[in-house]
């Protein structure tokens, strides 16, 4: 079963969205609508939160986690990400916020406290240190991530594109034509 409690919290996955028999969702995670979760990833909102918006994937082998509250930290490090956001292969995301209409490239890694404001493209393989702020209408790229110049228009719009192109492949998982 790809869905598991944590003490008294369960997943909650909202109608149309779908995750992979093979995903593993743990206790506090709100999936939205149209959303998914493939191939082995896992989301494990055990000791603080995982909220996804509507229309974003997650894609094979994703690890999805947060960090504690704590005295020092009393909200800790929920993971947070938007709407229309695309998540790629073996990408690890721990306790960060990943804003609409976004796409973190392949094997790429993004830390605690980490906001990626809307419209932002993470290269393959890309770390991002603890706190960093990226700018929105950019791509960032390297090991740790910089800025390494602004998105064209046509770049922009491919964001939402591939998260609406996932939506298109979850429905066709779904048996849906929608």
């Amino acid at each position: 079963m790809p869905l598991s409690p944590y003490l008294n919290n369960f997943p909650h996955i909202s109608p149309g969205a779908y995750v992979h028999p093979s995903a593993q969702i743990i206790g506090d995670v709100q999936l939205g609508a149209d959303s998914s979760v493939w191939c082995n990833a896992v989301l494990r909102g055990d000791v603080n939160h995982i909220r996804i918006g509507h229309s974003s994937n997650i894609q094979d082998l994703a690890m999805c986690h947060v960090s504690h509250k704590n005295a020092a930290k009393p909200d800790g490090s929920p993971l947070i990400i938007g709407n229309y956001v695309t998540i790629a292969h073996a990408v690890i995301l721990h306790g960060c916020e990943i804003r609409d209409e976004c796409l973190i490239g392949m094997g790429s890694i993004i830390m605690d406290d980490v906001i990626v404001e809307s419209r932002v493209m993470v290269g393959a393989g890309s770390l991002v240190p603890p706190g960093k702020v990226l700018e929105s209408g950019h791509l960032y790229l390297g090991r740790p991530a910089v800025k390494v110049r602004a998105l064209s228009a046509e770049e922009i719009s491919h964001l939402r594109y591939s998260a609406e192109h996932y939506v298109r492949i979850k429905n066709n998982y779904q048996g849906s034509d929608q």
